[in-house]
């Protein structure tokens, strides 16, 4: 689905003139310079490397309102072309997942999702692993049903199938699978669920979970084994990989000195985990604000620092450190270049045609003014988009180019 209707032009123009973030679909119609990187880690990584049992970590470096989620969104498309299941995680600033590797683990499971549809992305849709396994059976059930076998031949046929998933690190986890598919089978939603809760790290009742198989708890010394086995097991399913998209979208209130260095240790853990070899098939992104999590001065902190000090670009795929703000080069060329894309899609959403000089004085002036702000709060770009859906408003009803006043910039 790559046309544009009225409809879905509609939602976009909404959503990036209410708030400036991206739709979740539509951020395509108006996507602009980030080209040089995704190409990169299309061919460099999710179509060969992290393919072919490899991992990596990458850190995404942008100010707030500067595109990180709009990158996020890009590589989620790709991760998922490539046949990779995604978790997207929407860091609050209620939760720190990196303080209790625990949390990294539940985060995780509750953003992944197979591929989507557009349709899927703007109807609404479910994420989470237990949606994921209900998609994982209901597939596999399809696919031998279309083999035309009897009921019998079928369910011993899938019975078969989950038996021969094997080679998974966590004898806990591939048990917990097995059940949860045997239970959907079996149209025993409650066993479903309960097996479920375990899998989402929402807790351990052994009466409940022993009878399956289940012995281990999911705390900060199973973690790492829990998500290698989650992506064992993804990968044996028949997906690529995972791709993590960790996004701090949000600040995140101020940790006490411990707990701060607890979550730099454990990321530190987390990027040294991406350069094992027991760690295949898994690209994580970790989008942050700025670096000023990095300032402190003891041995973590200078450990951390030397991992993520390598830049990302095309002459080094291998740089860690991805800079959103380094892709663009001239900054009222490339708000211009949003500016006109954006302008298409008002088109299709108020069936509008613009005068084109009154058009190009109109982008000129907020792409202006919004760069005058660069070193504000809110990031430019987000402050452009918004600004600029309002600037299209204005000069559709009054015929004429807006000022920066009367956008009250």
């Amino acid at each position: 689905m790559n046309e544009l209707s009225q409809n879905i032009a509609r939602r976009i123009i909404d959503i990036v003139g209410a708030n400036g973030i991206p739709p979740e679909y539509g951020f395509q119609f108006f996507t602009t310079g980030l080209d040089p990187y995704l190409t990169i880690i299309e061919k460099e990584y999710l179509s060969s490397f992290i393919k072919d049992g490899g991992s990596a970590f990458k850190m995404v470096v942008g100010i707030y309102g500067g595109g990180k989620t709009h990158f996020l969104y890009c590589v989620r498309d790709l991760a998922w072309r490539n046949n990779f299941a995604v978790s997207y995680v929407r860091l609050s600033p209620n939760e720190s997942p990196f303080h209790r590797l625990e949390q990294v683990y539940k985060a995780i499971v509750k953003g992944i999702t197979p591929s989507l549809t557009a349709e899927e992305l703007l109807s609404g849709y479910e994420q989470g692993i237990i949606s994921f396994l209900r998609t994982w059976y209901s597939q596999k059930f399809q696919e031998f049903k279309s083999k035309g076998l009897s009921e019998d031949s079928l369910h011993e046929e899938l019975l078969n199938y989950i038996e021969n998933i094997e080679g998974i690190e966590s004898i806990s986890f591939v048990k917990a699978v097995k059940a949860a598919f045997r239970a959907l089978m079996n149209h025993q939603e409650d066993e479903f669920d309960k097996i479920c809760q375990w899998l989402s790290g929402e807790g351990y009742d052994r009466r409940t979970h022993e009878r399956h198989g289940i012995l281990q708890r999911i705390d900060r010394t199973t973690a790492f084994t829990m998500l290698r086995s989650l992506v064992q097991w993804i990968r044996q399913i028949g997906y690529s990989g995972l791709v993590v998209l960790l996004d701090e979208a949000e600040r995140v209130p101020s940790l006490s000195t411990r707990q701060k260095e607890q979550h730099l240790s454990n990321l530190r853990e987390v990027i040294d985990e991406c350069g094992h070899t027991n760690f295949q098939g898994v690209m994580i992104f970790y989008a942050v604000p700025n670096e000023n999590f990095l300032e402190g001065r003891t041995q973590i902190y200078e450990a951390l620092r030397q991992r993520l000090s390598t830049v990302f670009d095309k002459l080094n795929p291998s740089g860690v450190k991805i800079e959103l703000e380094k892709v663009v080069i001239e900054h009222i060329s490339f708000l211009s270049e949003v500016g006109y894309k954006l302008a298409e899609v008002y088109k299709t959403a108020h069936n509008h045609h613009f005068d084109e000089t009154a058009l190009e004085k109109t982008i000129r002036i907020v792409a202006e003014a919004a760069y005058e702000q660069h070193f504000g709060d809110i990031g430019y770009k987000r402050l452009f988009v918004q600004k600029l859906i309002q600037g299209f408003h204005f000069l559709r009803q009054e015929g004429i180019p807006p000022s920066a006043e009367n956008l009250q910039m």
